[in-house]
């Protein structure tokens, strides 16, 4: 029997462009697989639509139109990156409706979306990440700093609201920049070393495995400019030693497993003198097939066709992330 796919693209925050690429991507070799897609959009005033059809004349009844499409679906691909999508906003309302997702849960969508959980979680585990601190929006009049930093939204992706800050001055522009994104701003030591990306798979046995390492290569800071103007250039598999691309995988596998994670994600590193520090992890990275993740996975001669049919059949309802006791029948 033929599946049937409700894709969801879009979303309320910076991202929602990159968003509608990715899952009209992944429809696009779904339906080439032979899956039935439905694709439902989440505009940028958070209205949905189901194709070009708009769903109800208000958000709350444009959402519960959609929530219909999502309760007849067999699963849901939910393609959102960042803020009320990725951060699990979206994971909660597939377990509302008993409806199988494709991807990472509550749980580990919250945890992935905030950088400064992340670090904290890393540290747990005994993965490197740079040194830094969390401010908040109120208070970074008093911030000052010594050294160059990043500076970046605790809450974002694509890299908006990224800076460098090498001075007092574009340190405050750093800051300001940041807050148009979150009201919690994390700024960090500059890490030298490579850029690297690892993505890790859990197929629907359980099982997770590490894609081959893929090297970026920017002049300067990989920002959302460089990410999406065609000047960055990714080297997969990344041109490292046995022993790096070992602790990479290892690490990579180790975050996936700390946050939670299904379906697919892609852990960011520095790969320094001393091994791979973490950068961040992306529960609903980009999708494209020019994106890092198919090219990282087509190294490992796995197809972007296969891919996005494994993470279908990987999909599992998703479950609240503090269920409660089970009770007895009266």
């Amino acid at each position: 029997m033929t599946r049937r796919i409700v894709m969801i693209g879009g979303g309320e925050n910076a991202e929602h462009d990159v968003s509608l690429a990715t899952s009209a991507a992944i429809a696009g070799e779904l339906r080439a697989g032979g899956f039935d897609v439905d694709e439902l959009i989440i505009d940028r005033d958070g209205t949905w639509r189901h194709g070009a059809e708009a769903l109800g004349s208000q958000v709350a009844g444009s959402l519960a139109a959609a929530l219909g499409v999502i309760e007849r679906a067999d699963v849901v691909f939910p393609a959102v990156h960042g803020p009320s999508g990725e951060d699990g906003t979206l994971a909660a309302l597939c377990a509302l409706a008993h409806t199988p997702m494709v991807g990472s849960g509550l749980r580990a969508g919250a945890l992935g979306m905030d950088k400064w959980a992340t670090k904290l979680a890393a540290k747990a585990v005994g993965i490197r990440t740079a040194p830094g601190r969390l401010v908040t929006a109120a208070e970074i009049t008093d911030v000052e700093f010594e050294k160059d930093v990043v500076v970046k939204p605790a809450s974002a992706g694509s890299s908006y609201g990224v800076a460098l800050a090498r001075d007092a001055s574009g340190l405050r522009d750093a800051l300001d920049r940041a807050a148009r994104y979150d009201d919690r701003i994390l700024i960090e030591d500059v890490v030298a070393g490579r850029e690297i990306d690892v993505a890790v798979l859990r197929e629907a046995d359980g099982r997770r495995w590490a894609s081959p390492p893929l090297e970026i290569h920017a002049d300067g800071l990989f920002d959302t400019a460089s990410k999406y103007d065609g000047s960055a250039r990714f080297t997969v598999p990344a041109d490292i030693g046995g022993a790096d691309r070992t602790a990479l995988a290892e690490a990579a596998v180790r975050m996936f497993d700390t946050l939670g994670c299904a379906g697919v994600a892609r852990v960011d590193f520095f790969l320094t003198a001393h091994g791979p520090v973490l950068n961040e992890v992306n529960t609903m990275p980009g999708m494209t097939a020019q994106s890092q993740v198919p090219k990282m996975f087509a190294a490992a001669g796995l197809p972007y066709r296969q891919l996005v049919a494994r993470l279908v059949d990987g999909a599992t309802v998703p479950v609240p992330a503090h269920p409660g006791p089970e009770r007895a029948n009266p």
